[in-house]
């Protein structure tokens, strides 16, 4: 019985690997003519359950395979996906929406004679509770963190959609354009419990066709998508997405310029001057085989400083005037001219990136080595003298922007150390509140003001939220808390605004530089667009030799 079991493994495990190197393999003319879009994921993918899409990498490859009520468009608009339409009443706490009939589940064993049924509002309401049930753990239940305790979700009819909430808050339509809000099927989701993870049944515009973790995912076109193109064509044009997942980036930069990957998403420090200019465009050498898409990233680099240590221990960074020296002291243009290429803004507005429209140009700090030794001086520290050497964490990626901080801070006689942190470690001792000088970013999950402006409310002091600063002012807590009670959009940004220059003049954290996307794409490819928040979106995508 073991040796029938032994041998029919193996048969099982070649044939894998012939499929998987049939689609390795495939180009548009070979192959059953497929067209197949190959990319590397070098942090690997933990998940292909959409109630475990936290990060990028999870992010991505759950885009292909599932869909949401709505979704969020390259000009950061909120746009109908399941959805057809919506209505919220005038007290914004009650969302009816309207479902599509044309939404079919991937075809799968779970279905009776394997064929994917239509989807209905019941299926989001079971997705949605499914998000909340605490038995499964899911990083993305503060997502629904809003919504009424009785009853949140409802559907009257098969096609009718209701959520009500405990109270109003503007930014929950572009929640629900976030991967946890997708919707998948009791049957699978029940059938395959924890394996569900490895063995997904969505709607999106591809399905799953196999997944070797640490090796290769590949995602087949599902025939039935119900999106099409303006001209009527069915989405999406490829035939299939193949994922690597080479940890080594050297190694997967190098099969990246054999042209063994169709696109390359940012780029590491060791390798720009061989991609890019100095002023940040793609070098010249390798025009003929690439191209470069460049956009405004929601996303902002800092330095932070914990105000009030939760140990209850000292710390001169609870001195205002200390970090407004920081601030000033640091040159952030110079910083990315010379170690990213000018590819990134220095960040000398606001914490809300350009690109969100409470963006405050002028709300932040440049490069003024006067004010910094007046700072000092009337922090008690002329020249630096008497501060205790500061301590900044930092993981290995971002080692030179530190040492940058650290030289120019030095010539004040700002004496700081550089700590080098495994990720995960860094990770957890700031939520601690254990690094009282840190290096972060923090990346828009929706596009809303609010989103950046949460860091800094008082309610959301880490471990809760991602106040890391374990910073307080009850004249910031009311102007946020004013913005979530007002729908009127230019109302809203202007609390936001003075939200952020109020964060900007306290200074309990120091924007370094706004991020793009950056991709550097085959010549091969068309239809690939970066957009704010970094989403790949491969529905109209084609790969042609």
């Amino acid at each position: 019985m073991a040796e029938a079991f032994y041998f029919h493994a193996v048969k099982k495990i070649l044939g894998l690997l012939a499929v998987l190197a049939a689609v390795s393999c495939a180009r548009p003319d070979r192959h059953d003519d497929l067209m197949v879009f190959r990319y590397n994921e070098s942090a690997g993918i933990s998940s292909l359950d959409p109630a475990f899409s936290r990060n990028l990498e999870n992010i991505w490859a759950c885009r292909m395979l599932y869909n949401g009520l709505t979704e969020v468009g390259d000009d950061l608009s909120v746009n109908p996906s399941v959805a057809a339409s919506w209505a919220v009443d005038s007290a914004g706490m009650r969302y009816t929406f309207r479902l599509r009939r044309d939404v079919y589940f991937h075809d799968s064993e779970v279905f009776q004679d394997s064929v994917g049924r239509r989807v209905t509002a019941d299926d989001f309401v079971y997705s949605f509770k499914r998000i909340l049930d605490p038995k499964r753990s899911s990083p993305g239940s503060w997502v629904f963190a809003s919504v009424a305790d009785e009853e949140p979700f409802t559907a009257p009819d098969d096609s009718t959609l209701v959520i009500r909430l405990r109270e109003p808050f503007p930014p929950f339509i572009g929640l629900l354009g976030m991967q946890y809000c997708s919707v998948v099927p009791r049957e699978a989701s029940e059938r395959y419990g924890d394996d569900f993870r490895s063995r997904p049944v969505g709607t999106g515009p591809f399905r799953f066709h196999f997944w070797l973790e640490n090796s290769r995912l590949v995602l087949r076109k599902n025939e039935r998508y119900f999106e099409t193109d303006s001209a009527g064509n069915s989405l999406p044009y490829l035939d299939a997405v193949s994922v690597s997942f080479i940890p080594d980036k050297s190694a997967a930069y190098l099969d990246f310029l054999k042209g063994n990957f169709d696109f390359m998403s940012g780029l590491h420090s060791s390798y720009k001057d061989e991609m890019l200019t100095p002023d940040g465009a793609l070098n010249p050498l390798r025009a003929d085989r690439f191209y470069l898409e460049k956009h405004p990233f929601l996303k902002t680099d800092y330095l932070g400083f914990v105000t009030n240590p939760p140990s209850g221990a000292a710390t001169p960074w609870a001195d205002v005037l200390l970090r407004r020296a920081v601030s000033y002291g640091i040159d952030r243009k110079a910083m990315v001219r010379f170690l990213r290429n000018d590819v990134y803004t220095a960040a000398e507005g606001g914490f809300i990136p350009p690109g969100m429209p409470a963006h405050v140009a002028d709300a932040g700090y440049t490069y003024r080595p006067d004010s910094v030794r007046a700072l000092l001086r009337r922090a008690g520290y002329p020249g630096g003298k008497g501060l205790p050497p500061l301590v900044l964490s930092t993981t290995s990626d971002y080692v030179d922007l530190c040492e940058f901080v650290q030289h120019r801070l030095g010539e004040f006689g700002i004496d700081v150390k550089v700590d080098v942190l495994p990720a995960s470690v860094h990770r957890e001792r700031s939520a601690r509140g254990d690094l009282e000088f840190f290096r972060k970013s923090w990346l828009a999950d929706y596009p809303d003001n609010e989103n950046f402006m949460a860091l800094f409310y008082s309610e959301n002091l880490s471990p809760r939220g991602p106040n890391y600063f374990f910073w307080s002012r009850p004249e910031f807590d009311s102007l946020y808390t004013e913005a979530l009670r007002i729908t009127d959009p230019e109302a809203r940004n202007a609390l936001y605004r003075r939200a952020d220059s109020l964060v900007m003049a306290e200074a309990p954290a120091v924007p370094l530089y706004y991020d793009v996307v950056m991709r550097f794409v085959s010549r091969r490819v068309s239809g690939l667009d970066a957009n704010p928040m970094n989403y790949l979106d491969l529905r109209r995508v084609r790969v042609e030799d």
